[in-house]
């Protein structure tokens, strides 16, 4: 069995998508049989680093290419890449024509597409829908992202697997150890800071610490990530006064993101665009408690025994949540259990499991 994955982006930049296609790899390149392979095309990185790849790659991965944002080259390398492929994994729906192409090529050629989110709860283009009543299964992150597309496309049962995203195995479930919760309130949010992704809600955290910190004066917000929307963000931490105690730490290693885990009292991010929501399992990992919108596939990630939920955008809510949450005592242990469900090796016996059905 031959596989190809095309994916936008692998290590170029970091977020959910990037972190989901990287598991896809490593479980493709795990298969038992002999004689098995993976092929991999990758379209905005300029390259693919020695270092980065082998963490997910082994020696099932014959060829990779890096198309470095060229479209047309990306075209002709996931084409010339499907030759003597039994079927092809797409990564992103912006690249499913490709693999409607790829299967006029080739009719014997199964493709399936990872549906994460956002990207595909809206309407679809014809040569979309053509695509996708083509494929031999869609593979959801979530069941609420299953839920959406299907408000927007009819697709036999068949057609639908739901696959939920799984912790990387570089940010595994710590070892039970009886650690208590940091004595400072810290709350951590990580996400992309781009003014297109606004609706990931760190705004909205900003906006609910001046009440936060009248309650609890030492709370203090720190915020992983970088993008077009941080000089934003910044202006609105110091018109609401609470620029000293608003850290940006920009993008960090996976290292220094497990650290930051480690370290705060509660993981927030109130999103209401999250497709599935990896940042939470990599809180809840270390044992932290998470604050989350009832919004997306949020609600079935984090439960009663992990953390909370508000609604998107209240502020105010947020605020009393988020002190709430930061003066219980969390069982650590408890949380971690919730997070080993998503593990790797589950995620890799589903994925498996969907595309052999």
């Amino acid at each position: 069995m031959t596989t190809l994955l095309l994916c936008p982006e692998l290590f170029v930049r970091e977020s959910g998508i990037q972190r989901t296609l990287r598991l896809y790899l490593k479980a493709l390149c795990e298969p038992a049989e002999a004689g098995d392979a993976v092929r991999l095309v990758v379209l905005n990185d300029g390259n693919l680093p020695a270092a980065q790849l082998a963490r997910y790659a082994g020696d099932k991965l014959t060829a990779h290419h890096a198309c470095d944002r060229r479209k047309v080259a990306f075209v002709r390398a996931a084409l010339r890449a499907a030759k003597g492929a039994d079927r092809l994994v797409c990564g992103h729906i912006g690249q499913l024509p490709v693999a409607w192409l790829a299967r006029r090529l080739r009719p014997r050629l199964d493709y399936f597409l990872v549906a994460h989110g956002i990207e595909v709860w809206r309407p679809y283009t014809w040569i979309e829908r053509m695509a996708l009543r083509r494929a031999r299964r869609v593979l959801c992150v979530s069941d609420f992202t299953r839920r959406e597309m299907q408000r927007r496309i009819v697709l036999a049962d068949s057609h639908w697997a739901v696959v939920p995203n799984a912790l990387d195995p570089g940010l595994a479930v710590a070892v039970a150890n009886g650690t208590t919760a940091p004595a400072e309130p810290v709350i951590l949010t990580v996400a992309r800071l781009d003014a297109a992704e606004g609706y990931k809600g760190v705004d909205h955290l900003i906006a609910a610490l001046p009440a936060i910190r009248e309650t609890l004066p030492a709370a203090r917000l720190r915020v992983i990530g970088t993008g077009d929307d941080l000089p934003r963000l910044k202006q609105l931490a110091g018109q609401l006064g609470v620029a000293a105690a608003v850290e940006f730490a920009g993008p960090v290693d996976d290292e220094t993101l497990r650290k930051a885990y480690q370290t705060c009292r509660l993981f927030a991010l109130p999103s209401r665009g999250e497709g599935f929501g990896i940042v939470f399992l990599e809180a809840m990992a270390q044992g932290r408690p998470c604050l989350g919108a009832r919004a997306g596939a949020v609600p079935e990630i984090i439960d009663a025994t992990a953390g909370v939920l508000v609604e998107y955008s209240d502020t105010a809510q947020i605020a009393r949540q988020v002190v709430w949450a930061l003066q219980q005592p969390w069982n650590a242990e408890q949380i971690k259990q919730r997070a080993a469900q998503f593990s790797y090796p589950i995620f890799a016996r589903r994925l498996h499991e969907a595309l052999a059905a």
